[in-house]
């Protein structure tokens, strides 16, 4: 991420993550305090989130490209978070799934 700040860093990615899955927020800030991939994805996908939301100021020419784009890597993203919080044993013996809803 580019911020200087390692605190707020960690505060957007938990934030991209907990906003798609709400239902295992304590589960979230336990993955990021013990795994550096699925803190890495969460960074990633809180990066993207904000290249997504700035899309408009891209020329007209490329804006709708570069919006999907954007969008298939946020998709991507936020499967690969539903996929790591599945695999806690948290979230097996919940019985909840953190697919989020469309």
């Amino acid at each position: 991420m580019s911020t200087k700040d390692g605190s707020s860093d960690r505060h957007r990615a938990v934030s991209a993550a907990v906003r798609r899955y709400p239902q295992f927020e304590l589960t979230i800030h336990r993955l990021m305090d013990r795994n550096e991939s699925f803190r890495d994805i969460c960074e990633e996908l809180a990066d993207a989130e904000v290249a997504l939301s700035k899309v408009d100021e891209a020329p007209p020419a490329l804006r709708e490209a570069r919006r999907a784009e954007w969008q298939e890597l946020v998709d991507r993203l936020v499967g690969e978070v539903g996929a790591a919080v599945l695999n806690t044993d948290a979230a097996r013996r919940s019985g909840i799934n953190p697919w989020p809803p469309r």
